[in-house]
């Protein structure tokens, strides 16, 4: 399998300072969170929107990092594309450093929903320079880190009736009692991001990376 990836490279026509790669969610694809790049305004940086390698079984042009399950063998099925994609976003993620330039150190992985949570489970491996779960929750939590986790920026809606404020909050307790610094916001909102948001992302971001 490989990654079809959405490039946008840095305003100012220069080198990136930083790289931000976001992971969209479940049914989406890269152009879904694309739209992101100019409303966050950071002229240094590239960004980088992949499709994850899963055909969406309702949607044409969506994607899915893994399908939820009805059945057991679902289930089964769910975990093995599961592990197959958090292996390719892995070995695409260790490769960025050699063709953007840029270290992972100065790379922000930011994920909405089902992304939100591709996201969390790299935040385990690789010693990027943070992440941002947007609407996301979080996968079964390895008991230790293979790194130092990086600082994390979680925001969620009170009104999620997609994945509920609950999973925010549990993933906040369990990162912060791992060691990780957590920037929690809730705002009244759905499953979407809102232009709220839009600052606190772009802060954090000129924060760690």
């Amino acid at each position: 399998m490989s990654l079809s990836v959405i490039s946008i490279p840095p305003t100012t026509g220069g080198l990136p300072t930083g790289v931000v790669v976001g992971l969209h969610g479940w049914g989406a694809n890269g152009e879904d969170l694309a739209s992101l790049a100019s409303l966050l305004d950071l002229p240094n940086y590239q960004f980088l929107f992949p499709d994850a390698p899963f055909a969406h079984p309702y949607s044409s042009e969506g994607k899915m990092w893994y399908s939820f399950a009805q059945t057991s063998a679902e289930a089964a099925q769910g975990d093995r594309e599961l592990a197959a994609s958090q292996e390719l976003l892995q070995n695409w993620l260790v490769s960025l450093p050699e063709t953007t330039g840029v270290p992972l150190e100065r790379i922000i992985l930011m994920g909405f929903s089902q992304g939100g949570a591709m996201a969390l489970d790299l935040g385990f491996k690789l010693p990027v320079a943070g992440l941002v779960i947007l609407s996301g929750y979080l996968h079964p939590a390895p008991r230790s880190s293979e790194v130092d986790l990086p600082p994390m920026l979680i925001v969620h809606g009170k009104q999620d009736n997609v994945v509920p404020v609950t999973s925010a909050r549990l993933a906040r307790g369990t990162i912060e009692a791992m060691g990780a610094k957590v920037n929690y916001h809730e705002f009244d909102m759905g499953h979407e991001i809102r232009s709220e948001v839009l600052p606190i992302i772009k802060e954090f971001i000129r924060q760690v990376a």
